[in-house]
This record gives structure tokens, C-alpha cells and sequence, in this order.
């Protein structure tokens, strides 16, 4: 098999790097694993424009907002789903200081932020005592359905191997790729925790941690809206809720932990005043990194060895804009943003 590229990885990076290389006219393949549980799979799917105790916004926002949209809607239409919805977040605050913290900031930037017009009407489904700020827009990506839409697209187009990427077996030349029977121009590394032990990229600056969550039932709770005290509580699937996350920079392991499931249940009978009933538990390693930008573009040593990861939780909305900018970068040689290109590592990359 002669191609143009190899796509390790189907998360949230990989997808929207196999879909801008077929609106390209790339050949290419990916290879993916489909484990159960990955960060993307277990990714809550919220863009959220601000974050932290500080409500201050995220790196890039205004740009990315807009971007998100228009990505998730197109993808949507060529996959016929409908996979990106506005759920603004009512944040309830957990300390007088945190309320104080919110108006603050709404007094000086109005701009993703609004107060409600009655700070009792969640009280007959919500524990709280010092009211809610809600932040408007935020987005919800349904993950699942776009990577199993995308996954079937891939396989209708014979780009998709479902196998474990073996690094052992590829061989890099000066203007080719070899792995097992497939030739490559390049290869791309969209392969999330992966990167820690990839031997080209292994010196970068991931700052690995882990997050959980727990799928609830929660039948007579409204669906509208991402509901937040300390944890969050995410719309998914009809009467069916995503909590979560933990950030946990030391673990032993990426399996679900006993102790984070105690403190959900716990979150739960505090918080939420309706019957529920708990399904599941998932927990991954996400590929965040120490200085909280993601890792994109081709190795200073090895042009034709790429990568497009270290997204962290900002997966949903840095993939599509950076997976734009990759492809741009092949087809046109437009370079990529610098606080996210991969060049910025030159030092540490020749090691």
C-alpha cells in the first residue's frame, strides 16, 4: 500500500486530522486500537470559555468559540449527526468567596457571563446556599457519536486498521515511511497517552494526569443546561448524566479508582435532591502538557514524522482548529501558531 500518510490514533485529534485529509484529497490510513476507555471516550465534551477560581478565559477563546461551531457543524453534515449543542453551564457557588469572585468578574467582562434573574430556581433539584453565575455559550460535543460516525466513514473509505500500533516495526528513511505493508510519505502521531512512551516525542513536556467519571440516571433532571458545583454534572444521553472529573497528576494506574467513586456518590447525595442511580465508572490518562499547549506539526529531526497531541481537557476545542492548521501546513506550508508548533522544541527533540 502506497500512501501519502499514517494516522496513529482515532480520538478527537485523529478524527478531525483523517477528516480535514479527506477534504484534502490525502491518502492515508489510520491505525487505532479502539480501546474502551480513552481520554476522548471519556471526556465530558464541554468547551467551556472560562475557567478556575479566577474565571478568567481560556487561551484563544474568541477565536476557537466560533471555529468549534462552524468544525462540529460541518463534520456533522458530512456524517450526517448532529453532534455539537449549546448547554450553558449554571455554576452554582460553592463559597461566598467564589460568588464574590463571579460578580467580580462579570462586573468587569460581561462577555460569557450573565447572572440569573432568580437564584432559587434550581432549589427543588439542587443543594446550594449561595446562589449562580451561568456561563453562556458553552458547547457539548457528543464524542461518542462523532468518533463511531467518523470510525464508520473511515472504513466505508478503506482508511481505517483496527490494530495496535506496533513502533517497533516502522522504519524511517529520508522520504518515506515503512510500516508492516503500507509505504508512507509521512506519519502522524495523534496517539494521546501513547506520546509519553513514543521514542520520537518522548522529551516533550506532557504533564500527564488522570481524570474520572461516573454515568448517572437521573430521571426528572432538566437536560438543558451543564450544571457545576465543584463537580459537573453533563447532559449525555436522555435521562443519562456524565460526572466528573478529577485532575490527578500522581496515580498508580488509569484504572477507575475505588476512592473517586465514593466521593461522586457522595457529590451526589449532597447535591442532587432527585433519585438516581449510578451505571458506570471510567477513568483515562489524559495527554496534557506542563505548560498547557498542545504539541503540533513535524519533528525538527524527522520531517516526515509529525504529531498532534497534548490537547489536555481542551480537546474539543483545540483538535479541530490545530488539525486545520497541520493540514495547511502539508498542503499550502503555512506555518503553524508558534506557542503550539512542535518547533518550539527543537533543543529538546535532538536529544
Amino acid at each position: 500500500m502506497q500512501i501519502d500518510f499514517i494516522i496513529v490514533g482515532q480520538g478527537i485529534c485523529g478524527t478531525f486530522l483523517s477528516w480535514e485529509m479527506q477534504k484534502a484529497n490525502l491518502s492515508f490510513v489510520v491505525i487505532d486500537e479502539d480501546k474502551p476507555f480513552t481520554a476522548t471516550k471519556v471526556a465530558s465534551g464541554v468547551i467551556n470559555p472560562v475557567t478556575g477560581r479566577r474565571i478568567v478565559k481560556t487561551w484563544m477563546i474568541e477565536d476557537l468559540m466560533p471555529f468549534a461551531w462552524n468544525a462540529y457543524t460541518s463534520i456533522g453534515s458530512d456524517l450526517n449527526i448532529d453532534c455539537i449543542d449549546q448547554k450553558n453551564i449554571i455554576d452554582f457557588f460553592p463559597t461566598p468567596q467564589m460568588k464574590l469572585a463571579f460578580e467580580g468578574r462579570f462586573e468587569k467582562d460581561q462577555q460569557f457571563l450573565s447572572l440569573p434573574k432568580d437564584e432559587n430556581d434550581w432549589r427543588d433539584k439542587i443543594n446550594y446556599e449561595f446562589g449562580y453565575g451561568i456561563i453562556d455559550p458553552c458547547y457539548w460535543i457528543d464524542l461518542q457519536l462523532l468518533l463511531q460516525a467518523q470510525r464508520k466513514n473511515l472504513i466505508s473509505k478503506n482508511q481505517l486498521i483496527t490494530d495496535h500500533f506496533d513502533i517497533t516495526q516502522l522504519q524511517v528513511e529520508d522520504n518515506k515511511i515503512i510500516y508492516k505493508e503500507i509505504t508512507a510519505s509521512g506519519i502522524i502521531f495523534c496517539d494521546g497517552a501513547n506520546g509519553f512512551s513514543n521514542p520520537y516525542f518522548k522529551n516533550l513536556p506532557y504533564g500527564a494526569n488522570k481524570g474520572e467519571a461516573l454515568l448517572v440516571e437521573i430521571k426528572d433532571m432538566p437536560s438543558a443546561n451543564i450544571l457545576k458545583r465543584g463537580y459537573s454534572l453533563v447532559p449525555w444521553k436522555e435521562n443519562i448524566f456524565w460526572l466528573g472529573s478529577t485532575y490527578l497528576w500522581e496515580f498508580e494506574n488509569a484504572d477507575p479508582s475505588p476512592g473517586f467513586y465514593q466521593f461522586a456518590k457522595n457529590w451526589l447525595t449532597q447535591t442532587v435532591k432527585l433519585p438516581f442511580e449510578v451505571l458506570d465508572h471510567m477513568a483515562a490518562i489524559r495527554p496534557a502538557t506542563l505548560e498547557r499547549r498542545p504539541f503540533v506539526g513535524f519533528h525538527p529531526q524527522h520531517k516526515n514524522i509529525g504529531i498532534l497531541n497534548g490537547m489536555g481537557t481542551k480537546g474539543c476545542s483545540l483538535s479541530p482548529f490545530f488539525a486545520k492548521q497541520l493540514v495547511e501546513n502539508i498542503i499550502e506550508a503555512k506555518p503553524v501558531m508558534p506557542e503550539a508548533s512542535v518547533e518550539r522544541f527543537a533543543k529538546v527533540l535532538a536529544r
